[in-house]
Order: C-alpha cells, then structure tokens, then sequence
C-alpha cells in the first residue's frame, strides 16, 4: 500500500510586474552582477586554490565575468578524496534524524533569506527567466531537500514483515563503504543541488563536481549548504576539467558510487572506466546517471489545436531548449497540421528573446560559444538541405550573448538528421504524416533515436491514446498525455530514462534513494540451538 506523503510542493512565486518579489529579486540579480568574486575549492570546510583559472560568465553577455573559480589539479583532487573518506567514519554513525535535521534547514533557509541568492544566480550564470529559475532553482532544490527527507524516512522504516517467536528481524540501512561522485550539469541548479545532496542524506560522503559553466550558482548551494550546518567533509566542492578530476577519482579503490547527470557519452565513459577498473575497487561502484534525451510529440488527428500549439512552444523553446526532456521532433496529422502551422507561426513570433533581466523575455541565451556552434551549425545545414524548410527563427548573433531564435525546422525525412541527433538549443523538427498512418508513425517515434527519456502523445481519441500508450511504452522514461514533455515535478512524476537516456533511477522518489544505501539484514535469536541434530536425524523416535 502506498505511503501518503506528508510534504507539500513549495509554490511557485508568479513574480508580477512591479511585484515586492520581482524588486527583490532583480536587486539582488543586480547586486551579484555588480561584483566579481572568487571561488575557491572547498575540502574539508577549508577554501583552496590553484594556478587553474576559470571565469564564470553570462550566457547573455559573455563578455562580463561574474566570477573566477579555482580548478583542482590532481593533489587536490586526491587531498578531497582522503577528506571525504576521513569523514565517511562519523558521517556514516550519524542517525538520519540528524541529517534530515540539517537538510530541512538547507529547505527552510531556501525557501526564505538564501531564495534570492540562489535564483539570481541562475539567471545570471545559466541565462535563466524569471520563472524558469524559480521552479527550478528554489520550488525543485526545495522538493528535493524536503521529500527526499520524508523518502529516507520511508525507506528506513521497511522492516521485515515477520519475525517468528524468539526470532527478531530487522534491516539496517548502511552508507555505500567508500565515496560518492557526484557530477553535476550546467542546466538545473537544483540537480546541482541534489546529486550531491541525495547520497549524502543517506549517510555518505560526497566529491562534488560541478559543471563548469555553471560553477557561480554551484557554489551559493555550498554555502548554503555550510550554513545549515553540514559538517565539513561530507561534500567537498571540486570544481576542475573532467578529465583531471575524472581520471583520479575513477581509479580510486574507494569509488563506491557516481551520481551523474550530463552527456551520454561521458556517461558512457564513466561506465567503461569503471569495468575496466571492476578488479581494483573495494566494493561494486553503484552508476546512477541521466543523461540525453530526444523527446517527441505526436499529435493524432484528434488533437486540441490550441493546446498542441501551447504543447509544441514551451515544450521546446522554454529554457532554449537546454533541457533533456526538452521537446525537439514532432509528428503531426496532415489533416491538422494546416491549422496548427498558422497558429503556431504566429504565436512564435510573439516571443521575445534577450536577457533574463528583462522579465519580459521568454527565452535568453545558450549557454556557451561550444552549443552555439553546434546548434548554428545544424540551422544552417537545414538552410542548404532539400528536404528542409526553416518554418520559424533560423537566425542567431553571439557578439553579445549566445542567441539563437526560437527555430523550426519542416522535414519530409523522418530520419534527417535534426530528428535523430541530440542539439540542446531551442529547435524544433516537424514531420507531417499521413493521418492513415498513425500506427507506422508511433513505430517509427519508437524507432528513431536511441533515447528514450521523455515523450507526449496529444490526442482527444482514447483508442489513439491507449494505441500510443502500448506501442510506445519504452521510448520514455516520462510519457505526457495531452501535456508538454517537460516539467516534472518532485513527488509528483519522478524522472528519468532508459536506453541511451540513462539507468531510470527516478530522481523525485525513494527509488533513487535506495541506490544509495547497502542493506545489512539482521537476525538475533534468543535461545541459540545447543543441538546440531534436526528431528529427521532423532532416530529414537519410531
């Protein structure tokens, strides 16, 4: 039987023009871009720093450094290790009454003094709106810290179901024996928060590497961090290149787990790193990751054309694109597309793009000079190519900020290569079919790209829908009906996916939690048997 959950999802401040909470907010965004600050290395609660220096900047106006943060070089990188193991002894004694204690502090101080910080941070260092910052770095980093708590709670109290006479049962909920990798991205500040966050409240000890794109926001969840009390130790702060950090930490023998979210490629060598390295490690490293995705949209013939419109633009422009549950190929019924097509052209061009200080914008900058080009580079193939047509943006200038338009792309290919490859900017690739060919085209959604973490199917017609439900049952990890592909909510729809998309762990629930632990099963008999002979051996008896 499920549990009910105690916790409540924080709301989402609307941020109104002229609002108390949009003045506070944009001073404080105006405050830290007035400032240039450094960041150090964080090992054991002591700042460290090295001759590697990076800059943090803004996506929106690449040429303002926000901050310059200290990379580790491979001393300090070992010297975080044996820090986090030194703390591994007391931090995996500690009761979960006590780290909870601390969590819902970290909960408590960003929901109120630390909510500014945090999200202003994100619009500067990630090119977030107003509102995309907000759901993201306050509302999910919140949710995170208070559900996972009330989860572990959850989990802790699974016991065996029976314990004969004279016999007690009972499950011991142990920290991995060694250290956790978290590797977090650039995209969400809250999964920032959490990768390190969710093995630690289950009593283990954390290296924590974040992207370096957006190491500014990282760092204020640090501080946040310390300021609720976490013990020194328990993460350590190690900003630094992949390879540098990497290569350290996946030889180590104490690597018990990585929590990682990123690329699939470097999951994917994370993973080989540690088969080859399978002989040398004190314990099977656990591999939790989430990494890309090329979600879709089909709308059936039946379709709500406003709602799909509405379904097609958040879907794929909000946050440019850069999210991995981000919508970027769509199928669409001929019968419909006529209609759709001109709403949508015309709804497109409404949106506004610039800077996050402007609220009024809808979507900002991409995040750096390297997913520019890529991006671009695939707009202007889509330009020269013959079965393409750019239906909407296709235009871009970084002598600012990173901008691309909002861009859609009208293929008759259904495997060009805009339907098939990973971009993570603000594209959108439509393919029209026949409205006859509803079932082949749910086969060929399922069949075209390696991920499979989020998907939506828009249709009023319940037998289309169950059809879409069944057929495409392993093409995502999060399937929408008659909503968006993006958006999932801590507690409510827990995330993730397979295939190339990542191991399904399910951040948002107790699943992923459980991967953080290792089970010790206990037995305690009171009256030990003084006997080895069982009642079959009682020759005796006749």
């Amino acid at each position: 039987m499920a549990k009910k959950l105690l916790s409540k999802n924080e709301p989402v401040r609307d941020y109104h023009p002229k609002s108390k909470e949009l003045i506070s907010l944009l001073n404080k965004y105006d405050d830290l871009k007035s400032k240039k600050i450094t960041i150090p290395i964080i090992i054991g609660g002591k700042e460290y720093y090295s001759n590697d220096i990076g800059e943090c900047i803004a996506p929106h106006d690449h040429k303002h450094i926000l901050a310059e943060f200290h990379k580790a070089n491979k001393d300090q990188v070992n010297h975080a290790i044996n820090s986090s193991l030194s703390s591994w002894k007391e931090w995996s004694s500690t009761s979960l009454d006590f780290r909870i204690e601390i969590f819902k502090k970290a909960a408590d101080l960003l929901k109120n003094s630390w909510r500014d910080t945090i999200n202003a941070s994100t619009m500067l260092n990630q090119s977030k709106n107003v509102f995309q910052a907000e759901i993201d770095a306050a509302c999910e980093l919140i949710d995170f810290l208070n559900f996972n708590c009330e989860f572990a709670k959850n989990i802790y109290s699974n016991q065996p179901l029976i314990s004969p006479n004279g016999i007690k049962n009972s499950l011991e909920y142990r920290s991995l024996e060694g250290f956790v990798f978290a590797v977090s991205p650039f995209n969400f500040t809250s999964i920032a928060g959490n990768l390190p966050f969710a093995p630690a409240l289950m009593g283990n000890v954390v290296f924590w590497k974040p992207a370096s794109t957006s190491v500014f926001s990282s760092y204020f969840i640090m501080k946040l961090f310390q300021e609720a009390g976490l013990p020194d130790g328990v993460i350590n702060f190690v900003p630094g290149s992949g390879k540098n950090i990497g290569n350290v930490v996946l030889n180590n023998k104490n690597l018990a787990g990585v929590h990682f979210t990123g690329s699939t490629n470097t999951f994917k060598h994370i993973w080989s790193s540690i088969g080859k390295n399978i002989s040398s490690y004190k314990t099977y490293p656990r591999i939790v990751g989430e990494t890309g995705g090329k979600d879709f949209c089909i709308a059936h013939k039946s379709a709500n054309i406003d709602g799909l419109v509405a379904a097609l633009i958040r879907g794929a422009f909000e946050y440019q694109g850069q999210k991995c549950s981000a919508m970027s190929r769509a199928y669409i019924a001929k019968s419909i597309w006529g209609s759709v097509k001109e709403k949508y052209i015309k709804e497109v061009k409404t949106i506004k793009m610039g800077s996050p200080r402007d609220p009024s914008n809808f979507i900002n900058a991409v995040i750096d000079k390297t997913s520019f080009n890529k991006i671009t580079n695939y707009i202007e193939d889509a330009k020269k190519d013959n079965d393409t047509e750019i239906l909407t943006g296709g235009n871009f200038d970084d002598s600012k900020g990173y901008y691309i338009e909002p861009t859609t792309i009208l293929t008759t290919n259904p495997k060009y290569k805009t339907m098939v490859d990973e971009l993570f900017g603000p594209v959108l690739t439509v393919f029209i079919y026949e409205d006859d060919d509803w079932l082949r085209t749910l086969e060929l959604v399922d069949t075209t790209s390696e991920y499979a973490l989020t998907g939506c199917v828009i249709a009023e017609n319940k037998t289309a829908i169950s059809q879409a439900r069944k057929i495409l049952k392993y093409s995502a990890g999060n399937f929408y009906i008659n909503d968006k592909p993006t958006g999932a909510v801590v507690g409510q729809q827990p995330f993730g996916g397979a295939r190339s998309s990542g191991t399904n762990d399910k951040a948002g629930s107790e699943s992923n939690l459980h991967r953080w632990v290792s089970i010790l099963t206990l037995k305690q008999t009171d009256s030990i048997p003084t006997d080895y002979r069982y009642p079959f051996l009682d020759t005796k008896k006749k």
